[in-house]
């Protein structure tokens, strides 16, 4: 049997998902959804009608907490929050962006890929 590694919570670490209904819901039938004993939620169902103070506050709290190893966000959502996105600058979290239904993927306004285009040299 393999030895814990040092970070890591004996359970493994979590994916975190904010993103439309259609998005979360596929995560969630794939087993990424998890609620804790305090109630607390890996996921935000993002829709229109969702204030982008919830958004934000959703996202540094799952940043802070140590038990979420990747934010998955989905482009559309992470365009509402991008200041916030681009102060993050710790490894773990990863956030990364991905596509919905409704918004094809857009290379140029990904943060992430961005950043590694200018330490690259690719700029």
């Amino acid at each position: 049997m393999a030895g814990a590694v040092a970070g890591i919570p004996p359970d493994g670490m979590l994916l975190a998902v904010l993103a439309d209904e259609d998005t979360i819901t596929g995560f969630l039938l794939a087993g990424v959804g998890n609620v804790d004993l305090r109630k607390k939620r890996n996921y935000l169902v993002v829709d229109s009608k969702t204030p982008v103070r919830q958004i934000e506050s959703s996202f540094k709290e799952f940043c802070a907490r140590d038990d979420i190893a990747v934010i998955l966000i989905s482009q559309q959502v992470a365009g509402q929050i991008r200041n916030v996105i681009q102060q993050h600058n710790k490894p773990i979290p990863a956030v990364l962006e991905i596509p919905s239904k409704d918004c094809p993927y857009d290379p140029a306004q990904d943060t992430l890929l961005t950043r590694v285009k200018h330490i690259a040299g690719f700029n």
